[in-house]
């Protein structure tokens, strides 16, 4: 039977350039959100920045630096195995909310890559692909639709390789956006907890290379076993009252996955830090009776960082179900919910074999994706 394997990764984000930097820096519960002055911004704010020395290339120089992350990431992911990424039957998938929004502030607003279908062909093409390739750009919810989107058209044999790429990259646009919307905080952010008041906003990106076939050297394999897409249409940036409808996703995900609630080891949520988005939250894994599973966000080491944010999350979430490991939620110390939950305060071993990630995001969004580990 076709499905959608997960056979390699990378992450490149302020925190380092490889998964396993990512991954470690995380287990020692390190941040890479750093106080920055940013370009045309007033004061300093915590931002999860990747350093250009990360991303310097000279075989990259035709590409902008939005185009960079998003190449060397997905190179690196594909170089791990023996996938042809010229091949007809691999896809390239490009999750972002922003692409080249950097060519506007450089004077360059009439420059194609404006537009995101554009960015997405300057990457395939760099590897030789002439597929068309899908654009998802949903929010903040649009790693995980990208992931969703590819477990679609592997299962249904339309190509036997997908390239899922996150990225977006910081910017005055949306640093000054997200400011007057007064949801970022002036200091590391602490999703659910009592203090939190507000995001950080971070640059990274991700890519997860998943295949219709599992590799059988790997060890504890990783398949996409369901997933959910809702939305509530309540308001522009400001999230459901009730959380019903991140939770009709969450139903959507465990039925398509054939499990239980009960089932579920742990979850990682979209935890930004605001107020009103961390409350949603909960109130959604309260009416899916989930509230005493052990529940992260991963918001406090690298920041949000938007289209990249699902996939990123979900390589930190799957490599924590491979190493058996619950990996704690970075400023976590007080509940400052009205609803319950069972925020992870620290590193533990835990034999596990399902993971539920999910995402909510502007225009009423809302998605979960359910990973599971197959011995």
């Amino acid at each position: 039977m076709r499905a959608a394997w997960v056979i390699s990764d990378n992450i490149i984000s302020a925190l380092g350039a490889t998964t396993e930097e990512n991954y470690r820096a995380v287990r020692e519960g390190k941040s890479g959100i750093t106080p920055i002055q940013y370009q045309g911004i007033s004061e300093k704010w915590p931002l999860g920045k990747i350093t250009d020395s990360e991303i310097a290339d000279e075989r990259h120089s035709a590409l902008t630096r939005f185009e960079k992350l998003a190449v060397q990431s997905a190179e690196q992911a594909i170089r791990k195995t023996s996938v042809d990424p010229k091949s007809d039957r691999t896809i390239f998938i490009l999750s972002s909310t922003k692409g080249n929004i950097e060519l506007l502030e450089q004077g360059y607003g009439d420059d194609k890559r404006i537009h995101l279908h554009e960015a997405a062909k300057a990457i395939a093409r760099f590897f030789g692909n002439t597929n068309t390739p899908v654009v998802v750009s949903s929010a903040c919810i649009s790693g995980v639709m990208a992931m969703l989107t590819a477990k679609y058209l592997l299962e249904n044999n339309h190509y036997e390789h997908a390239v899922v790429i996150g990225a977006d990259v910081l910017s005055y646009f949306v640093i000054s956006g997200f400011q007057s919307l007064q949801a970022m905080s002036t200091e590391t952010c602490k999703p659910f907890d009592k203090k939190r008041n507000g995001m950080n906003l971070g640059e990274a990106a991700s890519t997860i290379l998943l295949s219709s076939e599992p590799i059988d050297s790997l060890k504890n394999k990783i398949r996409i076993t369901g997933g959910g897409l809702s939305n509530d249409a309540n308001h522009i940036s400001g999230p459901s009252r009730t959380g019903e409808e991140l939770n009709a996703a969450i139903q959507q995900a465990l039925r398509e996955a054939g499990i239980r609630k009960e089932e579920v080891d742990f979850i990682s949520a979209h935890g930004t830090a605001t107020r009103y988005n961390d409350e949603m939250e909960a109130k959604a894994f309260s009416l899916a009776g989930m509230e005493n599973i052990p529940l992260n966000s991963l918001k406090g080491y690298v920041g949000h960082t938007l289209g990249a944010a699902g996939v990123l999350e979900s390589i930190i979430s799957i490599h924590a179900l491979q190493n058996n490991e619950l990996l704690p939620s970075l400023g976590y110390e007080e509940s400052g919910l009205d609803q319950p939950l069972n925020v992870i305060t620290k590193s533990e071993q835990k034999e596990m074999r399902i993971c539920l990630k999910t995402a909510s995001g502007f225009g009423g969004c809302n998605a979960a994706i359910i990973f599971k580990k197959e011995l």
